[in-house]
């Protein structure tokens, strides 16, 4: 009797960690390599902003249920302004709240749009930063995107998606902090 209800109770666990499915992801993104675009110490105020819709990243579609909204476990605000503060540091400059120099990027839209069928699955992420750039006489206005695509089998794994979504702002980032005409302008 006793080892009908182990057999039982371990099958009623097992069912449990199978069908839990996370509330949110963790995404980590890192610091490319930033090319040195200074050498003068330059001071430049740095700000990021978050001017999304909508504060979930990723949508899980399946069949004719309501999607997932998945949000994320930090702020992305936070996770891009310390990589864009980062950054500009490794790119020569002094970040500086007082500079008469200022930068802001805005995240404007970030989604990984999943549709899950029975055998498969499609993920396409797309990804929208500008950046706002401004010295004592002018404003230089630009818009960088990116998107990715992944398809798998079965269902999608979330450490997957997560892998997606940070390389795909690893390489938005990455060519942002090393654009020579943000650069250009900065240094006037």
């Amino acid at each position: 009797m006793k080892s009908l209800i182990s057999v039982l109770l371990s099958s009623l666990l097992l069912t449990a960690c199978a069908s839990y499915e996370p509330t949110q992801i963790g995404l980590n993104p890192t610091l490319g390599p930033v090319n040195l675009q200074t050498e003068s110490d330059l001071p430049v105020q740095v700000d990021t902003i978050d001017t999304r819709e909508a504060s979930f990243v990723l949508r899980i579609t399946e069949d004719d249920k309501a999607p997932k909204l998945i949000g994320t476990t930090e702020p992305v605000r936070q996770q891009l302004d310390k990589l864009f503060r980062n950054g500009m540091i490794r790119a020569g400059y002094v970040v500086d709240p007082a500079a008469r120099n200022s930068i802001q990027f805005q995240l404007n839209y970030l989604l990984a749009d999943v549709t899950d069928t029975t055998f498969s699955f499609e993920s396409k992420t797309r990804l929208v930063i500008n950046v706002l750039a401004k010295n004592a006489q002018q404003q230089f206005t630009k818009s960088y995107s990116a998107n990715g695509y992944l398809k798998g089998s079965l269902s999608p794994d979330f450490a997957t998606l997560e892998l997606d979504i940070n390389q795909l702002i690893d390489k938005l980032t990455t060519e942002i902090l090393n654009d020579d005409e943000l650069h250009q302008f900065i240094q006037r």
